[in-house]
């Protein structure tokens, strides 16, 4: 059993999307919380109902997106949000604050009990929508230690979305150093944007070089695309739970795509 089974209590793990809408801070923001709240509670007990499990809450919607940094009222309606969801769900958390704002995410995770963080570079430099970005693992996990949250997992893209090396490395090395050198507990694969799945042959290259790595895909997953999850261990769920990004979960979506994992592991059972 490896380290996501006994975290997540089951083979193949589903991480339900919370796509925040627009918090304090961001130009987009309606003005008042309720509604954020309203609906974050909705898309969570629609992933619960179809029985993903674990959460993420991220700060989808607050575009265009600081690089490293964000507001003190962003974190705070994070925070806020963070909590309610997991007490309506009790339900695993993991917290991502966009777009690579390592502290705060590691500070929310510290205080709201979240199992795990998604960090998009924690190593290596990339160009991104935001500039070039910078790995954050020295601070990064020293600040775990410093908060006493040596229990929170760091879980890092190997390839962000949305971005592109400044200096192209080969896949598997740069995931390897991640996790010798900077202090992921896992891997995730994804594709270029979030709509799109990674390629099947990236994902069995770095199972084949991190065999004993939660690896975990990070982007695209679908009705159309869940076999890939037989090459990793568990997968992120946003895209395939809605019509569009922007949308509300939608529950029918949701189940449709839990029901084709349950077969799924029922055939590597």
């Amino acid at each position: 059993m490896n380290k996501i089974e006994k975290i997540f209590g089951t083979k193949k793990s589903v991480f339900g999307m919370i796509h925040l809408a627009p918090l304090p801070g961001s130009p987009r923001y309606a003005g008042n919380m309720v509604p954020v709240l309203e609906r974050a509670l909705r898309d969570a007990e629609a992933l619960h109902n179809a029985g993903v499990d674990a959460l993420i809450v991220e700060n989808f919607n607050d575009d265009p997106f600081f690089a490293e940094t964000v507001d003190p009222e962003t974190v705070a309606a994070m925070t806020l949000a963070s909590q309610a969801v997991g007490a309506a769900t009790h339900l695993p958390l993991g917290i991502n604050v966009l777009r690579n704002s390592w502290r705060a995410a590691i500070g929310i995770a510290a205080v709201v009990g979240a199992k795990f963080i998604r960090i998009n570079i924690l190593t290596d430099a990339l160009v991104t929508d935001q500039g070039i970005i910078q790995g954050c693992a020295a601070q990064l996990v020293r600040q775990r230690k410093m908060l006493g949250a040596d229990d929170v997992m760091i879980f890092a893209d190997v390839e962000s979305k949305h971005a592109a090396p400044l200096v192209a490395r080969p896949r598997a090395v740069v995931a390897g150093d991640m996790v010798e050198r900077g202090g992921a507990d896992g891997i995730i694969v994804s594709g270029l944007t979030s709509a799109d799945p990674p390629n099947v042959a990236h994902i069995k290259e770095l199972r084949g070089a991190l065999p004993e790595t939660p690896l975990i895909i990070g982007s695209g997953m679908s009705l159309q695309t869940v076999e890939f999850l037989k090459y990793a261990d568990a997968t992120v769920f946003g895209f395939g739970a809605k019509p569009n990004l922007k949308a509300p979960v939608d529950k029918e979506m949701a189940m449709r795509f839990m029901d084709a994992v349950r077969k799924l592991r029922e055939q590597i059972s």
